[in-house]
């Protein structure tokens, strides 16, 4: 599972999706099976990892039209559609789309994705995060490890149903 912050930290609320990947780094650093990747400089070297990959979720500032700190979650086509908007969110958005492009054409998107996102509230040269947005990380990181709880019981199911042993018969 590749877990990839999204966004531009130096630029306030456009780096809500690092400052989301390094509180869930500290506080869900047990999860098997997850590799946390900043994302903060989309580039074609992420690509390869995207495709490795059966389970992706991004952690990114998203434009819902809602009030700041706002907290959303897309999954599989839901995500596609809504990352498919002409709704301009962020610089990134183009770069992540191509991204996600170039893995579905190799045959190589992830069959499992999902975006858990959060409505910013002011993009400018300011090394952080909004009041209103930074109140909602922890909200924001518990719902992301939701989405990634449930991909774990998915590939390792706990046990099933009891089963009552076979009777034995006697002679």
């Amino acid at each position: 599972m590749l877990i990839l912050g999204i966004g531009n930290s130096l630029l306030q609320d456009e780096g809500i999706g690092i400052y989301l990947l390094k509180f869930m780094e500290k506080h869900f650093p047990s999860f098997p099976d997850v590799t946390y990747r900043d994302g903060s400089c989309l580039d074609f070297n992420i690509l390869s990892e995207i495709e490795a990959h059966n389970h992706l979720l991004i952690l990114a500032a998203v434009e819902l039209y809602a009030r700041p700190g706002t907290v959303c979650c897309y999954q599989n086509e839901a995500m596609d559609r809504f990352l498919g908007t002409t709704a301009k969110r962020s610089d990134y958005d183009i770069s992540l789309l191509e991204l996600l492009g170039m893995a579905r054409l190799s045959g190589h998107l992830p069959a499992n994705r999902a975006l858990v996102g959060l409505q910013y509230s002011r993009m400018g040269m300011v090394n952080d995060i909004s009041i209103k947005v930074k109140h909602n990380i922890p909200l924001a990181a518990r719902l992301a490890a939701t989405v990634v709880q449930q991909w774990e019981l998915q590939l390792h199911p706990p046990c099933g149903p009891w089963m009552m042993p076979p009777q034995q018969v006697g002679i």
